[in-house]
């Protein structure tokens, strides 16, 4: 039976998480084609996370369960009051080269369809370990989240990476905002935007 209690991420905790998001993205049709090569993808994954994870545990709210088998990676103020990550083209470059192109077109693809405003919540990964899928872990962060986001009257927004994924966030209030996008070159569609107004 899986522990679905879910508490603050200690920021000890960040390779951890990074690899637990690389580990359940890993077989993303976006990720395939970011890394095709499966053993290469192992290497790159978690050290482009950990560049992000490190990044909200200081300007967001980073939450996991119980367990460590899942992790939602939130952040705050989003779009403008989410500060710039030091030196991130050339930590991107260190992490995943020689793919960094393919991560740069994915980057310039998800900022061209974030929305401008109002101030808002950014849901950048919602991950639960493979074997742990499917027992509630994922729903559990949300409403966890969420809770504090409707006493606030913040909205939040995400880009949802597969169509199992989408279904979920529609199961939690988020309505589709805008058509899906893809990268340049990239799987065809590879992000669904969707936006969640406060309850």
């Amino acid at each position: 039976m899986s522990d679905t209690s879910t508490r603050a991420a200690d920021p000890a905790q960040a390779v951890a998480l990074a690899q637990l998001i690389a580990d359940a993205f890993h077989d993303l049709p976006v990720c395939q084609w970011l890394v095709p090569d499966p053993d290469e993808r192992r290497r790159v994954l978690p050290a482009d996370f950990h560049i992000l994870v490190r990044h909200a545990l200081e300007h967001g709210t980073v939450v996991t369960s119980g367990g460590l088998d899942a992790v939602a990676v939130w952040y705050s103020g989003a779009p403008d009051a989410v500060p710039d990550i030091p030196d991130y083209d050339a930590r991107v470059a260190r992490a995943c080269d020689p793919y960094t192109e393919r991560f740069q077109l994915l980057d310039e693809a998800m900022h061209a369809a974030h929305p401008d405003g109002p101030p808002h919540e950014h849901l950048a990964f919602l991950a639960v370990r493979p074997g742990a899928q499917g027992r509630g872990l994922g729903s559990a962060l949300l409403r966890r989240r969420h809770r504090v986001l409707d006493e606030r009257g913040v909205p939040a927004y995400l880009e949802a990476s597969s169509p199992r994924s989408r279904q979920l966030y529609l199961r939690h209030g988020y309505l589709d905002i805008g058509e899906p996008f893809a990268t340049k070159g990239g799987p065809d569609p590879t992000m669904w935007p969707m936006w969640r107004d406060p309850a």
